[in-house]
């Protein structure tokens, strides 16, 4: 099964945030083998990070068996090393390294989540948890049967208004009830000083964590918050490749990690990963879970499963999961079970 093309392509995402994550843009990569199978992965980085799909691991891997994909991951990383170990040069791996493992599976007539674990019950409900913006999103959540909940207090301004924030809580807590499970997400807008504050402000409303309160960069930052947060720490969404959460497990910096597959490093990164968090006893939680790359991890490795509510603006693929009265259910097909139309 000899990779024969390889392309890449961004699609129009209507109604996406003003900011990198339109200007970098999810990218859609096709991998077509000399068989006749085609492979759908979803990367990041733009414009630039088509240009790298299509120059240098085009280049690298067109007439290599599609088939050995943690080898050709390995290939990719190590010719890449001297300018990519992080951001936008991962982002375009991590989109191919999906779309062969889609062909893995399609060639195996298998999904991924059972190519990952052959005892995987493809019909179990995962839990989901949904990210809100303001009191009538929460609402909207909770009518649609979500028990856990996650919220974004960017609206509170920089530095933000702590008492504001922990009154806001304490409004979702109640209709939420003791029972329901509740986080907050900073953006990464914080100092430390104020990621503190706003910890003991909102310690007593039992929050499963706090959302990248910091910088990602900010490794001494967190490894104060580790030490005097009341509330667990988690982050690892803007991290890359195993090296990148090796340290942060290393360092004991996030109680939680949130790696993205679309932008770490793919799946191949992904399974390291889960293993290195298991060893360390760490919990995985991906960024944006629900999406159909990274629930086949979930479904296949996480003794708690959870997956985060999709990027409902980034809507090219056919085949997708929808989410149920909070829950979600893998996909049920060959490879992830996606599809794209490419444009004539």
């Amino acid at each position: 099964m000899k990779i024969t093309s390889i392309r890449a392509i961004q699609p129009p995402t209507p109604g996406s945030p003003p900011d990198w994550r339109t200007q970098l843009g999810q990218i859609v990569v096709e991998i077509r083998t000399d068989d006749g199978l085609r492979g759908i992965g979803v990367g990041g980085g733009g414009a630039a990070g088509i240009h790298i799909v299509e120059t240098v691991l085009s280049d690298l891997l067109l007439g290599e068996e599609a088939t050995a994909v943690e080898q050709l991951h390995a290939k990719m990383l190590d010719h890449t090393e001297f300018y990519g170990r992080s951001g936008l040069v991962v982002m375009a791996i991590s989109g191919v390294d999906l779309a062969l493992w889609d062909l893995r599976g399609k060639a195996a007539e298998q999904p991924i989540a059972r190519l990952l674990n052959s005892e995987v019950d493809l019909q179990a409900a995962l839990p989901t948890y949904v990210t809100v913006f303001g009191p009538t999103d929460t609402e909207d959540a909770l009518l649609r049967g979500h028990r856990a909940v996650k919220l974004h207090v960017e609206r509170f301004g920089h530095p933000p208004e702590v008492a504001a924030i922990a009154s806001h809580v304490a409004e979702v807590r109640a209709a939420l009830g003791q029972d329901g499970m509740l986080m907050l997400d900073a953006f990464a807008r914080w100092d430390v000083k104020t990621s503190q504050h706003v910890a003991e402000a909102v310690e007593r409303f039992n929050l499963a964590w706090l959302e990248e309160p910091l910088r990602p960069s900010d490794f001494s930052g967190y490894a104060y918050l580790r030490d005097h947060s009341p509330v667990a720490i988690a982050g690892g969404e803007h991290e890359y490749l195993a090296s990148g959460f090796q340290n942060l497990i290393d360092h004991e910096l996030h109680a939680v990690l949130q790696p993205d597959i679309n932008w770490c490093g793919g799946m191949t990164t992904m399974i390291e990963i889960y293993q290195m968090a298991k060893t360390a006893n760490v919990r995985v939680v991906p960024h944006r879970g629900v999406e159909p790359y990274a629930l086949a991890a979930i479904a296949a490795f996480d003794p708690q499963p959870l997956a985060e509510s999709p990027r409902t603006w980034f809507s090219c693929l056919k085949g997708v999961p929808q989410i149920e009265a909070g829950c979600v259910q893998v996909v049920d097909r060959p490879g992830f079970g996606v599809d794209f139309e490419w444009p004539i």
